[in-house]
C-alpha cells in the first residue's frame, strides 16, 4: 500500500479510544446515506446514522457497529465522536436478537408517533449489531 494515500483515523467515545491508525478508506452511514472517505477528501460534518462501519487499512479490513455520533472529515484525518461503537466480539448476538424482535413487536402495535420513532431506532441498532456479526 502505497503510505501517501493513507490519512488518520480516530473513533472516540466517552469511554474510550475505539480506534486510532492510518487507514486507506473508511465507510459509514450518515443521515443523508452512506459515506466512504479515501483521503483528500473534502472537510465536511457529518452526523452519523446506525450502520456497519467498515475500516481498510493497509493490509486488513476492519467492521464494527457504529450507532450514533458525529465525524469531522479533514482531506488528512477523520475524527469520529461515537456515542456508541462496538467490535463485533463486544456484542452479544442474542441480545441483538431479542432487541429486534421486540422492536418489531412495538412497531406492529403501532402506537404514537414517538413509540414509533424510538422503535424504529431501536430496529436500526439491533439490525446494525446483527450485520456487524457477518
Amino acid at each position: 500500500m502505497d503510505d501517501s494515500k493513507l490519512f488518520e483515523l480516530r473513533i472516540i467515545t466517552p469511554e474510550r479510544v475505539f480506534y486510532e491508525g492510518q487507514v486507506s478508506m473508511v465507510e459509514f452511514n450518515t443521515t443523508e446515506g452512506e459515506i466512504g472517505i479515501y483521503k483528500g477528501h473534502i472537510p465536511t460534518t457529518v452526523i452519523i446514522d446506525p450502520g456497519v462501519l467498515t475500516i481498510t487499512e493497509p493490509e486488513q479490513l476492519k467492521n464494527a457497529a457504529l450507532l450514533s455520533g458525529f465525524a469531522q472529515i479533514l482531506p488528512d484525518e477523520v475524527t469520529i465522536l461515537a456515542e456508541i461503537v462496538e467490535w463485533p466480539f463486544e456484542i452479544d448476538e442474542e441480545r441483538a436478537e431479542r432487541a429486534k424482535e421486540r422492536a418489531e413487536e412495538r412497531l406492529a402495535q403501532k402506537g404514537d408517533n414517538l413509540d414509533v420513532a424510538r422503535a424504529n431506532i431501536a430496529l436500526k441498532k439491533a439490525i446494525c449489531r446483527l450485520e456487524a456479526l457477518k
